[in-house]
């Protein structure tokens, strides 16, 4: 799971533009829990989305917003993963 996030982070796409995506990652094997964990990296984590927020943040803060979100997609990727099997 953190490696699907740190995958995730680079890129930048839509939630719907994922959705393709999620369902070819879940008919190749990925855990769901992983497949989700990459779509909300995607998503919340993406270096344009943080070079957007950097612009009202100060580094400090931005670091500490990204260091909270990867740690809580992680996790949240890992309940699911345990929930689903």
């Amino acid at each position: 799971v953190p490696l699907a996030v740190l995958i995730g982070i680079p890129l930048y796409m839509n939630a719907v533009g994922m959705i393709p995506i999620l369902q070819v990652l879940t008919e190749k094997g990925v855990a769901m829990g992983t497949a989700l964990a990459f779509m909300m990296a995607v998503i919340g984590l993406s270096v344009p989305e943080m070079i957007i927020l950097r612009k009202v943040l100060k580094i400090r803060l931005l670091v500490i917003f990204a260091g909270i979100l990867f740690v809580a997609i992680t996790i949240t990727g890992i309940i699911f993963n345990m929930i689903l099997g």
